[in-house]
């Protein structure tokens, strides 16, 4: 089963409208629909905005369905300039750029397990293979990268640079790295896909507005070509 969660309605309507008879099961106030996609078995959630929404989230799916892998799909902001609107972004791994223990004298974003300390969570590997050979056979400029992942909603250029130089990374979103984190710890393999929405030329709420909805429609096109590969 392939397990999809993506925080937004926008970013989940065009695989739940292709959904045959799907099924709702309900979970701390979540629906999760299960059901065939291209005769495949999919699970989808709209986990809702930020790490903790995806976490519970992704928990959950993992431990009603067992999904053989699980993505995270949706829109994020670049932090890159060579990264613009419409472009997507598959990670190679994600980091999670809000963690700060630095007066601790531990690296900014180290994520503290009970058996081990880490900053990066790691994509499965043949996952972002797929996912990149599907954003290119649409025709998209697909970039392979670290995705970092923070409950802070990025506008400001000057925020957008720290994080690109901080972490090495090339796009910013709310929910990516937190269903890694989860995937991590289940075992399960997991990669993240993101089309932008903004970037560092249009990064004001208002780009946002304008073109989020662009870019959802482009990696909801991206999953569709997945299922089918997979």
């Amino acid at each position: 089963m392939i397990g999809i969660i993506c925080a937004l309605k926008i970013e989940v309507e065009g695989l739940k409208a292709i959904m045959e008879e799907p099924e709702v099961t309900k979970k701390a106030g979540l629906e999760f629909f299960s059901g065939k996609i291209f005769g495949k078995d999919v699970a989808l959630l709209e986990c809702g905005v930020g790490k903790v929404n995806a976490a519970v989230g992704t928990q959950i799916m993992i431990d009603l369905f067992q999904p053989d892998v699980v993505i995270n799909s949706g829109i994020a902001g670049s932090l890159s300039k060579n990264i613009t609107v419409g472009d997507i972004v598959v990670s190679s791994d994600c980091v999670e750029h809000d963690i700060n223990c630095t007066e601790l004298n531990e690296p900014r974003g180290q994520i503290w397990f009970t058996d081990e300390k880490r900053i990066d969570i790691p994509a499965d590997k043949e996952v972002v293979d797929k996912l990149t050979q599907c954003c290119q056979n649409l025709g998209a400029h697909v970039r392979v990268g670290r995705i970092a992942t923070g409950d802070i909603f990025v506008v400001y250029r000057a925020k957008r640079e720290f994080i690109a130089f901080e972490f090495d990374a090339v796009c910013c979103e709310m929910e990516g790295a937190a269903v890694g984190h989860v995937c991590y710890m289940n075992k399960v393999p997991f990669a993240i896909l993101r089309s932008i929405s903004d970037d560092l030329k249009f990064n004001k709420v208002e780009n946002y507005e304008e073109f989020k909805q662009l870019a959802a429609d482009r990696a909801v096109k991206a999953i569709k070509k997945f299922i089918q590969m997979d």
